[in-house]
C-alpha cells in the first residue's frame, strides 16, 4: 500500500500559503506610503472594531506573539495613534484606544487595504468573493472541529 502524499502542483495547501504570501507581499507594498506595516494595520483595526484589547487579545486576532504585540503597541502609542492607561483598571491588561490620528491614519490604511483586496478578488467574478469567503470559513472550520486527523502510517521496518 502506497503512501498518500502531497502533489505540489494541486495541493490546495500550497496554493493557499502562496496567495497569504502575496497578500501580504501586496499589502505591505501598499502600506509602505503610509509608514504602517501589516501587523500595525491589523492591530488599528481591532482596536478600531474592538476598543479596549489587551496585548493578549490582539496577539490571539492578529496572529503575532504576545511579545511582537506589545512591541507593535508601543510604536503605535510613541507616534500618538492610540493610548493605554499607565495602569491596569483591573488585573494587569492595558485597555487600548485608538486616538483620533490613529483614527484617520486607519481610514486611509483601510481603503488602501480595500483596494489590495479588491485586486486580489477581481478575476473570481460575480458573486465569486463571497463564495471564496464562504469556502474560506468552511475550510477553517472543518480544521478547528477538533476531530482527530489520521495518524500517519507507520514508517516501513528496517
Amino acid at each position: 500500500m502506497g503512501q498518500v502524499r502531497v502533489d505540489v502542483d494541486s495541493s490546495a495547501g500550497l496554493a493557499l500559503k502562496r496567495a497569504a504570501a502575496a497578500l501580504r507581499s501586496a499589502m505591505d507594498e501598499a502600506l509602505r506610503p503610509l509608514d504602517v506595516s501589516v501587523t500595525q494595520y491589523a492591530c488599528l483595526e481591532q482596536l478600531q472594531h474592538r476598543p479596549g484589547m489587551s496585548a493578549s487579545d490582539l496577539a490571539r486576532v492578529t496572529f503575532v506573539t504576545r511579545q511582537s504585540a506589545h512591541t507593535t503597541l508601543q510604536g503605535l502609542e510613541q507616534r500618538g495613534l492610540l493610548t493605554r492607561p499607565e495602569q491596569a483598571p483591573s488585573g494587569r491588561a492595558l485597555p487600548t484606544r485608538l486616538t483620533a490620528a490613529g483614527e484617520e491614519l486607519l481610514a486611509r490604511a483601510s481603503g488602501v487595504v480595500a483596494r489590495v483586496e479588491s485586486a486580489m478578488l477581481a478575476p473570481l467574478g460575480d458573486g465569486g468573493a463571497q463564495r471564496f469567503h464562504a469556502d474560506l470559513l468552511a475550510c477553517t472550520a472543518a480544521l478547528q472541529a477538533g476531530k482527530p486527523l489520521d495518524a500517519p502510517p507507520a514508517a516501513p521496518p528496517g
